[in-house]
Order: C-alpha cells, then sequence, then structure tokens
C-alpha cells in the first residue's frame, strides 16, 4: 500500500508570523506555549522526515522559521515600546 503524502509548502509561505496578539486575545494570561510561527516550524520538521533528516535539504525552511521569529520578537519590542501589550 503505497503512503500517500501531502504537499510540504513552500518555505516562503510561513516567513511572516500569524498576528500575535491575535493569538492572545480572549486568554487571561499570555502564554509562553502561543507560537505565531507554528506553521514554519513544522514545515521545517516535515522536510526533515521526508528528507531522511537530512538537514542540507531543508536549509531555506530553517530560514524561514528564523525570519518569522526574528520578525515576531521584534513586533512585540516595537509593541512594548508603544504601550501596548
Amino acid at each position: 500500500m503505497a503512503k500517500e503524502t501531502q504537499p510540504v509548502a513552500s518555505p516562503q509561505d510561513n516567513v511572516k508570523p500569524l498576528n500575535y496578539r491575535e493569538l492572545f486575545e480572549g486568554r487571561p494570561v499570555a502564554s509562553k506555549f502561543i507560537d505565531p510561527c507554528e506553521a514554519a516550524s513544522k514545515a521545517s520538521l516535515t522536510c526533515l522526515a521526508r528528507n531522511d533528516y537530512n538537514r542540507d535539504a531543508c536549509l531555506d525552511y530553517f530560514q524561514a522559521y528564523r525570519d518569522c521569529k526574528s520578525t515576531w520578537i521584534n513586533q512585540r519590542k516595537d509593541d512594548r515600546r508603544a504601550g501596548r501589550t
């Protein structure tokens, strides 16, 4: 029986993080477990699994995750400086 595989999203699809304020909305306490870059993280792990854990084949996915995290951290810093939570 053939194993069905779903197409992997392009690494560039996950560079922009989700709006973290929307993710935290309605929660009484901000959680360290909410990650707006979860899609990029899962895409990089999926790439590793599909390529027999060959890191060189997934460098674009790793870079997309790093770019997403960097953008998210900078958004949070800017919001804190502007007095938004």
